[in-house]
């Protein structure tokens, strides 16, 4: 093919994406938005190419060092100063998390629009050095202003990297790998997962906060390595269009207009503010889940279960379920990373599942599965309850979570691929941002331990001068002291007087809209797609 005819190629492209777009516009169905059947299990797997691979070996370095910190963030803003904590309160880490997730979240509407623009690699070698310094930020500054700047950066980073990584998987694929593609990607995503809580876990009970962010950066510079094997999809085409601008061929309109204009779409705008509501309770696992289960849950009922009543001194077994160091407790990263390790062994197979739905009966189903594990959650302190209940959250997780992928990647136009997944991350800034600002703050009135021991300290004859005096994390422990009680003891009086069940309650009635929402947006596009037959 001459350069002249690639050029007129690459400008024709987008002209009659738009001009397809526009024309189904008209008739409320946009392109893409009918499934496709799926190749079998097995010939999907074997249609995946090379940079699908390294893309998804990127995300999973990625990962384990954000999950390193994210996984363990709660723990570490409750923990007292004297333990190298931030010692703050519910309602302040709040504050963080809404931030952060503002950043991370909102950010990617115009990366994603840089990604198609200037190249994925370049995006995803910027985006690497940003998370460097995110990480050397929280080592270096263990206060609250030093964590917030240190999540904004990060964030920041994160928000670069997410739209070249996921574009560059959507223009390696094809429409009938699609569901086994993201099921996978998904998959691979969640080794990085499992690994960062566990590598955290065992340097914060071993040494301290500051390891955890430094061990941070280390894991992120590998993806320098894999940049170097990395080979830009469709790259020929970006750069004729480029070069095709340059000479006045075609007009480069702004990326804000650009992507403006794109979310005006009924079909698009749509989908994302309902898609908000999963994204609360996703967040809420890992913002909140922690803190309750910490608080809460007693996971010495597994230990013993597994390996008897003194535990294990296995430092294979401490370390893969993220116990503390004598061995006798699950700590809440070891706990929550169930919904990691389930997804990295299974979630192939759940991917060959929804493949055989519709999309957004998968999301449906899987919305509903996340929400009978918010209900689950908050009404026991069984550790093997809080186990069935993440186990349950991660099959819905994975019925739904790479689905809404998948199906906003096949009606992206093809030219714009990332800027599409860029959008992706707006449900995800919408729920994780009230999340934020609201879900700890609810934790920390109808389920702060912290704040119970404050009280009951009060009713039992502590001056309220020496109440006050406590510092952040510590009440509890000086109301076993002063009531010469146990904790085991002290923690069941606190949880049989006060509802802490009921910030799960409201989780799950988020969840129960966003699914009936979902359902409801199925039946708009299906009439769409049989408009668009006729």
């Amino acid at each position: 093919m001459s350069e002249t005819d690639a050029t007129r190629e690459v400008e024709d492209k987008p002209a009659k994406a738009e001009t397809e777009i526009a024309k189904l516009d008209d008739d409320d169905g946009p392109a893409g938005l009918e499934d496709v059947k799926q190749l079998g299990l097995f010939a999907a797997i074997s249609s995946l190419g090379y940079v699908f691979w390294i893309v998804g070996g990127m995300e999973m370095v990625e990962r384990l060092a954000y999950y390193g910190v994210k996984a363990v963030a709660a723990i570490y803003a409750k923990d007292p100063v004297s333990k190298g904590g931030l010692g703050i309160t519910p309602l302040e880490y709040g504050q963080i998390t809404g931030i952060w997730a503002a950043v991370q979240s909102f950010v990617p509407v115009f990366t994603g629009a840089l990604s198609d623009r200037y190249g994925y690699k370049q995006t995803i070698f910027v985006s690497t050095i940003v998370k460097i310094l995110g990480y050397i930020t929280m080592a270096t500054f263990a206060s609250y202003w030093g964590f917030m700047a240190g999540a904004i950066v990060l964030a920041l980073g994160t928000a670069i990297f997410k739209p070249g990584i996921q574009g560059t998987l959507v223009n390696s694929t094809k429409r009938e790998n699609s569901s086994m593609a993201w099921g996978i990607f998904y998959q691979t995503v969640n080794i990085g997962g499992w690994m960062g809580p566990l590598v955290a876990s065992f340097l914060r009970s071993r040494f301290g906060w500051r390891e955890v962010f430094l061990a941070c950066v280390g894991i992120i510079c590998l993806n320098f390595l894999l940049l170097l094997t990395y080979k830009e999809p469709k790259k020929e085409e970006r750069l004729a269009r480029d070069k095709a601008i340059l000479e006045g061929k075609v007009e480069r309109v702004s990326l804000v207009r650009d992507s403006l204009m794109e979310l005006r779409k009924p079909h698009v705008w749509v989908y994302l503010l309902i898609f908000s509501g999963f994204w609360f309770m996703f967040n809420a696992l890992f913002d909140v889940l922690p803190l309750h289960i910490a608080e809460w849950v007693n996971t010495k009922n597994i230990v013993s279960d597994l390996f008897g009543p003194g535990g294990t001194k296995s430092t294979f077994f401490q370390f893969f379920l993220g116990m503390n160091e004598a061995g006798t407790e699950v700590n809440p990263e070891g706990m929550l990373n169930l919904n990691a390790g389930l997804i990295m062994f299974t979630c192939f197979f759940f991917a060959w599942i929804s493949g055989k739905m519709r999309a957004t009966t998968s999301m449906v189903v899987g919305t509903l599965m996340a929400t009978g594990a918010m209900f689950m959650s908050g009404y026991s302190t069984l550790g093997w309850l809080s186990v069935a209940a993440i186990l349950t959250f991660s099959i819905g997780e994975m019925l739904s979570s790479p689905k809404f992928s998948e199906f906003i990647g096949n009606f992206a136009p093809s030219n714009k691929k990332a800027m599409y997944l860029g959008f992706s991350q707006i449900p995800l800034g919408i729920g994780w941002t009230l999340e934020g600002f609201t879900a700890p703050a609810l934790y920390g009135h109808f389920a702060s331990k912290e704040r119970f021991s404050r009280e009951l300290l009060a009713q039992k004859g502590m001056p309220q001068a020496e109440i006050d005096a406590i510092k952040g994390g510590e009440a509890f422990d000086v109301l076993v002291k002063f009531a010469q009680s146990t904790p085991e003891e002290m923690t069941r009086i606190l949880y049989e007087s006060h509802s802490v069940g009921t910030v799960w309650t409201i989780m799950g009635a988020v969840g129960i809209m966003s699914a009936i929402f979902i359902y409801m947006y199925g039946r708009w596009v299906a009439k769409l797609v049989l408009a668009k037959k006729k």
